[in-house]
């Protein structure tokens, strides 16, 4: 087995030889290039920089009925200082959204003719419907409903609440986050993975709750958060939440084109093939006039993705101005060791645009070498190259 086993905490995954906790280095803030994020201050209850890097170093003290007693530290901090912008809108955020205005413009054309063909003379009242309900993506009700039946994750119980919500006000407390403004939400799954969904929800899977240690886990909200403050999660999901009709008559024309192919195969092919000609006719008429959007709406899922890829080390970052890098690491470590496995069960995920409505930790190749196509349109970088970009915030100074 690659990756073996904490005896202090059965069933959690740890990995030896963890990397000492980083010296103090400027962070870049996403807010601005005028301002910097302060070093991370030392862990709670730690008196070594060895100990910060590592909050679940020590064994925890269990109580007499075998309830999980608070690790040390943890839910004693005296006042924290709010940060003056709870989130912002960083470069890559910007990205995600001018790269789906190409579906944005579609899906407004495809409810223009709708409204105008359903509703004569008032039509516009469909376009202003639809133009001001990308709110309800931030509206919490919707949220909800949105992660519970779209993204399959559930409230947390008592006893995982008791494990998350003292690493969230950690995480949150050292980037001056409000953290009650965010909801923890937990998927059943037998992946290593979490997740940042609509505009106030954070969901981790049952198997990273399970097997990861404190401090893997603070690092893997941490980043999620990252995804939250710096804007990502929720650029994306309004992108997603106007792409709808877009993806609709897609949808509709992929299964016209079926129909006709299924139809075309029986006594009525002529007259088939002739609708499959007229409209190709027309659909290649249509592209070659209106060429430069074409042109933009075949490279912008490649373009997307490259941009989404970039929020995933702009999160990773995150996490390492908070003091989680190593913690960070070792988790994409562990993530590359169960990628080598192949196969398994397990070796699902840790980052990226991998759900619908949600980025996630991401995705580990599940066996085989990916297409470049496959490549190119991959909402996360590879381990090697997450890790590099961590490299210089875990070297001695």
């Amino acid at each position: 087995m690659i990756t073996p086993f904490d005896s202090t905490h059965p069933g959690r995954i740890s990995l030896p030889g963890a990397p000492p906790y980083p010296a103090a280095v400027p962070f870049p803030s996403p807010y601005g290039p005028d301002e910097t994020i302060p070093p991370p201050p030392p862990y709670p209850g730690s008196a070594t920089p060895s100990e910060a890097a590592h909050p679940a170093g020590k064994p925890e003290p269990q109580s007499g009925s075998g309830k999980r007693a608070p690790q040390e530290g943890l839910g004693r901090r005296g006042r924290v200082h709010l940060a003056k912008r709870q989130r912002g809108i960083d470069a890559t955020a910007v990205g995600q959204l001018l790269l789906q205005l190409p579906s944005f413009l579609a899906g407004l054309v495809i409810v223009a003719t709708l409204s105008h063909l359903l509703f004569p003379g008032t039509g516009w009242l469909g376009i202003l419907l639809w133009l001001g309900s990308g709110a309800m993506a931030f509206h919490r009700p919707t949220e909800r409903a949105l992660a519970r039946h779209l993204l399959n994750l559930r409230h947390p119980t008592p006893g995982e609440l008791n494990r998350l919500e003292p690493l969230w006000r950690e995480v949150t407390a050292r980037t001056g986050v409000e953290g009650r403004a965010y909801e923890l939400w937990i998927e059943d799954s037998d992946h290593l993975n979490a997740l940042a969904a609509a505009g106030h929800i954070v969901g981790v899977t049952r198997f990273s709750l399970e097997r990861l240690s404190d401090g893997q886990l603070a690092a893997v909200l941490a980043h999620e958060l990252g995804h939250h403050v710096r804007g990502h999660a929720w650029s994306l999901i309004l992108g997603q939440w106007y792409a709808v009709p877009g993806r609709f008559a897609w949808t509709a024309v992929r299964r016209l084109i079926r129909l006709v192919t299924v139809v075309g195969r029986g006594r009525m092919s002529f007259w088939a093939a002739a609708l499959f000609l007229a409209v190709g006719a027309i659909v290649l008429a249509v592209a070659w006039e209106y060429w430069f959007l074409t042109l933009t709406l075949v490279a912008a899922p490649y373009l997307l993705a490259a941009v989404t890829r970039r929020t995933e080390l702009r999160a990773d970052h995150h996490a390492v101005a908070a003091g989680f890098g190593p913690m960070l690491a070792e988790v994409l470590h562990l993530m590359q060791a169960t990628e080598r496995e192949g196969g398994h069960a397990t070796a699902s995920a840790l980052s990226g645009c991998g759900k619908t409505a949600g980025i996630d930790l991401g995705t580990a190749a599940r066996g085989g070498r990916r297409s470049l196509s496959g490549k190119l349109l991959s909402s996360h970088p590879d381990y090697y190259t997450r890790l590099h970009h961590l490299a210089p915030y875990l070297e001695r100074r």
